[in-house]
């Protein structure tokens, strides 16, 4: 655990609207800053960054967070990875945890391992300038010296123990760590790759985090990657995804192709916004990491039965990602083609094409599910509802299940309830539109606000005078959390990253969300505070008295205990004055 003193420290020293600003260039807007949003493509800007209270909201697609949020979600980093480059930023010294936890490796192992990658591919890069056979397989395949540059491809030539002339001490653990060298049993150590084209894969930060090796002449594998490492996760990694930023908000599509040669290949030509996963199947971190920057994914396999499999380990794994408003589709190229030929022969236009026309997910899961079972026959027409089940069960998209859910009954013959009903769903009719009214905020939603524009004064709210609204367990959770906190830790951002996953969370981000756009009375806030808290008490106490009178009328004041009596008594006394 890193110590919660640590993270105020940071979010103390950091200041928001600078970090967002080297990301994306922010404008005025009165109190606040504005600009279009880094994680969905728009027009007009809905990103808001606060000064004062350090969080930002986007009032289009409901992004919102602290700084560290924000470059998790901007660099695809955890948490941890997240808090370590903001301690960079700031130069603060990253404390020591006791015993296994977010400091498990060694002092300055990443850092010494990310200098060791960039020597290597430096070095690679040298050898593929001197290598004549090299820099004719490039040209074979159709790559540019911009596009070599550009994806830093370099050269690791044929031999045992080549790295030795970059890294003398060739027994240094941190070689082997890094993935470079292989130790076998008998302990020699040599290199990992050997005679292959090589090309780094590179992290949201820059830095290089593995490569991938493309055999030169014949031989097996084919294509090698760097094994996992410390700074190298397979299932979190997409080739080319920091060359393809600024072609992917351009077109807010992502194409992700099988592998790293066929997304040079497309860049080559022209296509810019492709991304490959590195030797395992499309991963839901990987889907979600690209519907943070783009609204379409357009998933190209080849189109034989390895490409088919492969669509449809992307399509389960991309369901609980999906939102209403985002889009999957398919394309499937003709048998023996992949991307880097098929656009090499064909020509950009008509890549563009297979793109725009890609087939529509709801089309690729209903045609496979369709192809596996007999819909001539009952029982076939039954397995359909069955192998549909588990994968209507993980969308979150009423609207595309909904859709689904109608095709599904169409091909089946169930009526729609039925098919709702077998697949344990909920029913999507429509409910009679109720007349709209306009309510003016509770009094704990107003306690809410206050407590959020001014955190400190959650230490004076007395619960046992919240009603039970829904804003009840958040004042609560923020009493908690301020009582005995010091000055720096009762910011708004400070509390929210101690929110992170509490159930509370979501309903304190849409009222600090609310706060973006009201001017607010700082001299005025805490009389506001007590005098909602007055009213809260005067409201209990008129509720009090109601149930009260209803049992005297119903049981006699004989019925009342002798406190309930002597409540009563004041209650009638008061309000006869």
């Amino acid at each position: 655990m890193i110590p919660d003193s640590f993270i105020q420290d940071l979010l103390a020293r950091v200041d928001i609207v600078d970090l967002v600003d080297g990301y994306v260039p922010l404008k005025k807007a009165g109190a606040n800053y504005a600009a279009c949003c880094p994680f969905h493509n728009e027009k007009s800007p809905s990103f808001t960054v606060s000064p004062t209270k350090q969080f930002y909201h986007c009032f289009g697609c409901g992004a919102h967070g602290t700084a560290i949020s924000f470059v998790m979600e901007y660099q695809g980093m955890g948490f941890v990875d997240a808090v370590k480059e903001l301690a960079s930023r700031a130069g603060m010294q990253m404390p020591e945890s006791e015993g296994r936890g977010f400091n498990d490796e060694k002092p300055g192992q990443t850092r010494a391992l990310i200098e060791i990658m960039a020597r290597a591919a430096q070095y690679y890069k040298d050898q593929l300038k001197a290598t004549p056979r090299a820099i004719e397989y490039c040209k074979k395949r159709g790559l540019s010296g911009e596009i070599a540059a550009r994806f830093g491809i370099g050269y690791a030539p044929d031999g045992w123990q080549n790295l030795q002339a970059v890294f003398p001490n060739y027994n240094a653990d941190e070689l082997k760590t890094a993935g470079l060298i292989i130790e076998n049993e008998a302990g020699r150590r040599y290199d990992r790759f050997r005679d292959r084209l090589m090309i780094p894969i590179i992290n949201q930060k820059g830095d290089i985090i593995a490569f991938g090796g493309r055999i030169i002449d014949q031989g097996e594998p084919k294509y090698l990657n760097s094994p996992e490492t410390p700074l190298f996760e397979k299932g979190r990694e997409l080739f080319g995804l920091p060359q393809a930023r600024q072609a992917l908000r351009d077109t807010d599509t992502a194409i992700v192709t099988e592998g790293y040669m066929d997304v040079i290949a497309l860049a080559q030509n022209g296509v810019g916004n492709a991304v490959a996963a590195l030797g395992t199947a499309t991963t839901a971190t990987h889907v979600n990491k690209l519907l943070r920057q783009v609204d379409r994914i357009v998933f190209c396999f080849d189109g034989d039965n390895a490409g088919r499999k492969a669509a449809w380990r992307a399509l389960e794994n991309s369901l609980e990602a999906l939102a209403d408003n985002k889009r999957l589709g398919f394309v499937f190229l003709p048998q023996d083609e992949d991307p880097d030929s098929y656009i090499r022969t064909y020509g950009k236009e008509e890549f563009d094409r297979l793109v725009t026309q890609a087939m529509p997910l709801s089309d690729f899961l209903l045609r496979e599910l369709a192809q596996r079972c007999d819909l001539t026959s009952s029982e076939g027409k039954a397995q359909l509802i069955y192998e549909a089940k588990p994968l209507l069960l993980k969308l979150p998209t009423p609207l595309l299940r909904l859709q689904l859910v109608k095709r599904l009954a169409e091909a089946s013959g169930f009526a729609q309830s039925e098919v709702e009903r077998l697949c344990d769903l909920k029913s999507y009719m429509p409910a009679a539109p109720a007349k709209a009214r306009r309510t003016a905020p509770s009094l704990t939603r107003n306690l809410l606000r206050l407590v959020l524009h001014k955190p400190q004064l959650a230490s004076q709210l007395q619960v046992d005078l919240l009603p039970d609204t829904p804003e009840r367990p958040a004042l609560i959770r923020l009493r908690e959390l301020v009582s005995g906190a010091s000055h720096e830790a009762s910011s708004y951002a400070a509390l929210r990253e101690r929110l992170r996953g509490m159930p509370e969370e979501a309903l304190i981000e849409n009222a600090a969300a609310e706060l973006l756009g009201q001017p607010f009375d700082e001299a005025e806030s805490e009389t506001e505070f007590h005098d909602t808290l007055e009213k809260l008490q005067a409201g209990g106490q008129k509720r009090a008295f109601a149930e009260l009178q209803i049992k005297a009328q119903q049981f006699g004041v004989a019925g009342l205990s002798a406190a309930e009596k002597l409540a009563y008594i004041q209650f009638l006394s008061n309000r006869g004055k």
